[in-house]
């Protein structure tokens, strides 16, 4: 599980981490104070409404010392605090710590929301004026807080201003990585039918063209491949397509010949990444659709023509459902991966036993293990390798200060995945490493029995939304009394980003049907804090299940193979059905990867860890 891994610089610690932020928030309250702003918001964005994002727009990180990537930094003249959620409550109370920053924990009782907390901090004050940059902020997002500010004693909001762009010094600058080609035997449909396929839904909410932001749905849309984004193979860009023309927006310097040449054969014309704004003030035709959610405020309101409607892009649920070459590239490198996770598990036990063996030397151990898979080409984000307290942060990331050495006892949680070029992974094994408490065996089979249960289910066809099954994940968990925060579920790209929609599995509504073709995670866990956590992940494919009077059915197909480690089970708490799934699962484990290891020994690790439980 690693819906918005932190991807970022090494953190700073203990009074060091203090000061600079103290310092960093003295120089920007002094621009504050000469731009007349009463406040600012940070948020983890940037102008692509991306999930992932360039070290040149970690704005919040930078003002806040809080590397995970999912947050809001707000600073007033006197005060400062940071909202995150579940995920990173214990990561940030420790990256907080000797700033001025008080944590605000999303989503429990009593959290107050960032405009509430603004109106008393501000009830004071004469100014009234908050600042946001309009450029890393969506179109939706920006209206509804200025609504919420009036709300909340009158307050305006700013969106022209950016204070990073005086005080952070040493800004990293944009990225300047090469653009490629993504071969068509892993894409599986040319450009040119993505983009008729585009249009054809736009016609049909009578829109001319649209503006597609976000940085996957334009390589997808183009095959293209960039690496301008840690751990994403993608490219810093915008794509403008109107009735009659498509316009590329990036840092032609980018692009070779090659791939000049092949935008061309496409008709697709390419300007500098700085001037979509100026090709939106001159839109050519009557109509355009903006998605408000994925669509920057500053673009969003740059748009002239006579009708502008806001909806969802068409471009997420077009690429979120997989075609025949793709869910072949999955399943080719879930072989890979998979042989490249039984080498590690196989090499693992035996290392802690021997000693020396630590979280980050695990990382590297198993990054190792894959890197010698054919088509390998990275991480698909950063490795996750939790020993024992360790695994109670959701997103735990090992430093030099923090790592820790393994011993043969307790759990090993380690979530990983990597990037093929011909599909992504995503993986999470907790790996008993020696003897267990009853609790942490209780929890490790609950928390299976919930991966179980989802990867079991059967569902109607188009009338069924992630939301909907989430259920069937925690249920075994609410009836001892114990839940999760996060998501249960995310799409996954193909060769693009290991977290995708518009389709997910979690507890707050997420109304997108699920549909055959789509990939999906089931990954239920426990984090209990100071002592263990527990979390099994599988990526999932979509597919039919029966068609019958009632109507079409879909099922899951695990594409994740890899053993489940049974030692840790309480047999009691399983059912029959679920203990067969597990079985059938195993011998599907050994038949597709028995064959692809030439190690006689991790042969015979293989069959005993498949064996019928």
């Amino acid at each position: 599980m690693h819906n918005n891994l932190p991807t970022s610089s090494p953190n700073l610690s203990g009074n060091n981490q203090g000061g600079v932020i103290i310092d960093r928030l003295l120089r920007l309250r002094k621009e504050l104070k000469r731009e007349k702003l009463a406040a600012y918001i940070f948020l983890s964005t940037d102008p692509h409404c991306g999930e992932y994002v360039p070290e040149h727009w970690k704005g919040r990180e930078w003002i806040s010392g809080f590397t995970g990537s999912a947050g809001i930094a707000v600073v007033t003249m006197s005060s400062a605090a940071l909202w995150t959620d579940s995920r990173y409550f214990l990561a940030a109370e420790r990256e907080l710590a000797d700033t001025e920053y008080v944590l605000m924990k999303e989503g429990l009782a009593g959290t107050p929301a960032v405009a509430a907390w603004l109106g008393r901090e501000l009830s004071d004050g004469n100014c009234k004026e908050v600042g946001i940059d309009g450029t890393a902020a969506s179109y939706d997002y920006i209206s509804a807080l200025k609504m919420e500010l009036r709300q909340n004693g009158g307050l305006l909001l700013r969106t022209n201003f950016d204070p990073l762009e005086r005080i952070w010094t040493g800004r990293p600058p944009l990225p300047k990585g090469l653009i490629r080609r993504h071969d068509l035997r892993y894409a599986g449909e040319e450009a040119a039918s993505k983009l008729a396929r585009t249009r054809s839904a736009l016609r049909t909410i009578h829109a001319d063209g649209t503006l597609v932001t976000t940085l996957d749905d334009i390589a997808w849309l183009l095959n293209l491949r960039g690496s301008d984004v840690r751990r994403n193979p993608v490219f810093i860009s915008y794509l403008l397509i109107t009735s009659r023309t498509t316009v590329l927006f990036t840092d032609s310097a980018k692009l070779d010949a090659g791939v000049k040449a092949y935008l061309s054969s496409l008709g697709i014309d390419i300007k500098e990444y700085n001037e979509v704004q100026k090709a939106l003030a001159a839109y050519p035709d009557y109509s355009i659709l903006i998605d408000g959610k994925l669509t920057n405020h500053r673009l969003a309101t740059a748009v002239k023509c006579k009708h502008i409607i806001y909806g969802a892009s068409p471009v997420p649920a077009l690429k979120a459902v997989k075609n025949a070459a793709e869910i072949s590239g999955f399943r080719r490198a879930m072989l890979r991966d998979g042989v490249a996770m039984v080498k590690f598990l196989y090499w693992l036990k035996p290392a802690v036993l021997h000693g020396g063996v630590t979280e980050r030397a695990v990382d590297e151990r198993l990054t190792a293990f894959r890197a010698e898979q054919e088509l390998f080409c990275g991480l698909s984000f950063d490795t996750i390798a939790a020993y024992g307290a360790h695994a109670a942060i959701v997103h735990y990331e090992a430093t030099p200060a923090t790592d820790t050495e393994l011993k043969p006892e307790g759990f090993l949680l380690i979530d990983s995945g990597a990037q093929y070029l011909d599909g992504t992974t995503d993986i999470t094994r907790t790996i008993p490493l020696g003897p267990l408490s009853d609790e942490q065996r209780r929890v490790y089979t609950l928390v299976l029995k919930g991966h179980i249960r989802l990867e079991m289910a059967k569902f109607p066809a188009g009338r069924t939304a992630g939301t909907q099954l989430d259920c069937l994940a925690r249920e075994a968990l609410w009836r001892a009394g114990m839940n999760y925060l996060h998501g249960t579920g995310h799409g996954v790209g193909s060769f693009l980003n290991v977290h995708e929609g518009p389709h997910q599995i979690r507890q707050e509504w997420c109304g997108t049907p699920l549909a055959a073709g789509m990939t999906v995670t089931d990954e239920p866990g426990v984090y209990l804090e100071g002592r263990f956590g527990v979390r099994i992940e599988n990526t999932l494919l979509v597919t039919d299940y029966v068609q019958t009077e009632f109507g079409r059915f879909l099922q899951f197909e695990p594409l994740t193979l890899c053993p489940i480690d049974t030692s840790p089970i309480i047999r009691e708490l399983l059912g029959e059905e679920e203990i067969a799934w597990l079985n059938a699962y195993h011998a599907k484990v050994y038949d597709a990867l028995c064959p692809l290891l030439s190690d006689a020994g991790e042969r015979a690790w293989l069959r005993d860890n498949t064996l019928p439980f």
